[in-house]
């Protein structure tokens, strides 16, 4: 019984183009030696003595130029080629990382930090759009699955290697060692990958006509706007949950930290056999996407129970069923809404609506706990969730109409 669960759970790896498997692996060395941004914040404040409020909005330079990132990346793709775009990035990235230590007054940092993430995001488009040239049409939204899986991995282990680093050399060494890792993952990248023109296939089904802009796509609009909201709801679980935890039932760091875990358990459990499954059976991806942002709205009207700890494993495992139905199915969807040609610039504003969201969701939430309490920001969180489920009812509806005509 249990081998015959390892194996399906096995088969949904396979199938995949050598590209994908050197991309997936790429991406989880870049982001294993992701290791400055978990750290981010404690080195401005302890290292460098900033006050809270410089802090924040140094945060802010940071969240600006990874949305003009996202931007350039995506039109510079259709441009270019996303091959170039993914090869500057990472490379020029990597390499202002090694200056970025010896920067250390504010204004210069916010100049720093808004230049550094406009060239390190111009990758994340330029990436989704390389999946669109080396996958197969019908594993497509299981690369994008797999990319998920390596970037969940890479970030699990980049805080406890970046810990390490910290106690061994210092703040200094995240710097070094994280470019360092951005220039390896590159290089095996350019060594390993030939570069190839995006390929025209004819699964776009959910295709806008050719000739429409981006900006006269009004389904894709409204999509961007569930992307946004489920966002903010997802990235509530870094940001007030774990503050959460220990004011309300008073759990230790470590206890919140096995709750962070069995989210990261679950996705690389259950993501790819749900993808595959998915796929196989051919569920429209709007409809899978409604169930998710649901699922994950209602994880947030389960918090509204506070009289129990239990709750918080209840509705840990809801956003991660959430997570795992929404955002690979978001992925796919972007990518196969855009016309010919323009696929850089969809994933540019899909991937800008996440660098809105971690901007204002953290922002929006504090303001909300401070005012109102905890249970106010629960309950808004679930309430937008609900508005995006309607959004994507209506979107499942739009995409009817516009087969018909």
């Amino acid at each position: 019984m249990l081998k015959t669960a390892f194996s399906h759970y096995i088969n949904n790896f396979k199938g995949f183009t050598r590209e994908i498997w050197i991309l997936a692996i790429v991406t989880f060395i870049n982001r294993a030696g992701t290791m400055v941004l978990p750290f981010l914040s404690k080195y401005l404040k302890e290292d460098l003595q900033f006050t809270y409020n410089q802090v924040g909005w140094i945060m802010v330079a940071f969240g600006f130029g990874s949305m003009l990132g996202s931007w350039l990346g995506g039109k510079l793709s259709d441009k270019i080629g996303f091959y170039k775009i993914m090869v500057f990035s990472l490379f020029t990235s990597g390499v202002s990382l090694f200056f970025i230590q010896y920067i250390t007054t504010f204004w210069a940092l916010c100049a720093a930090m808004f230049v550094l993430m406009t060239i390190a995001d111009m990758f994340r488009p330029a990436m989704f759009v390389s999946l669109g040239a080396y996958a197969k049409p019908e594993n497509r939204t299981r690369a994008l699955t797999l990319v998920r899986l390596a970037v969940n991995l890479g970030f699990a282990a980049g805080p406890a290697l970046g810990g390490l680093i910290i106690m061994g050399m210092g703040y200094s060494g995240l710097f070094w060692i994280d470019g360092a890792s951005c220039i390896i993952a590159i290089s095996i990248f350019a060594l390993l990958v030939k570069e190839k023109k995006k390929v025209v296939h004819d699964d776009k089904i959910e295709s806008a006509g050719e000739s429409n802009s981006v900006f006269h796509d009004k389904i894709f609009w409204v999509f961007l706007f569930v992307s946004f909201i489920t966002a903010m709801i997802f990235f509530q679980l870094f940001t007030t949950l774990p503050l959460y935890h220990q004011e309300k039932f008073n759990l230790t760091a470590f206890q919140s930290g096995l709750l962070m875990m069995l989210n990261g358990l679950l996705i690389f459990a259950l993501e790819m056999p749900t993808v595959g499954f998915m796929e196989r059976k051919g569920f429209p991806k709007i409809k899978i996407i409604i169930v998710g942002s649901f699922v994950m709205a209602s994880s947030f009207f389960l918090l509204l129970i506070n009289v129990w700890a239990g709750i918080l494993v209840i509705s840990m495992i809801c956003i991660s069923i959430g997570e795992i139905l929404t955002f690979p199915f978001s992925n796919a969807f972007a990518l196969s809404r855009a016309p010919r040609g323009q696929e850089g610039r969809y994933m540019a504003l899909y991937t800008m609506s996440f660098s809105l969201a971690h901007i204002i969701s953290s922002k929006v939430s504090f303001e909300i706990i401070t005012r109102h309490g905890y249970q106010i920001n629960w309950f808004f969180m679930a309430s937008i969730g609900v508005i995006a489920t309607l959004c994507c009812v209506w979107i499942k509806k739009a995409l009817a109409k516009e087969k018909m005509s």
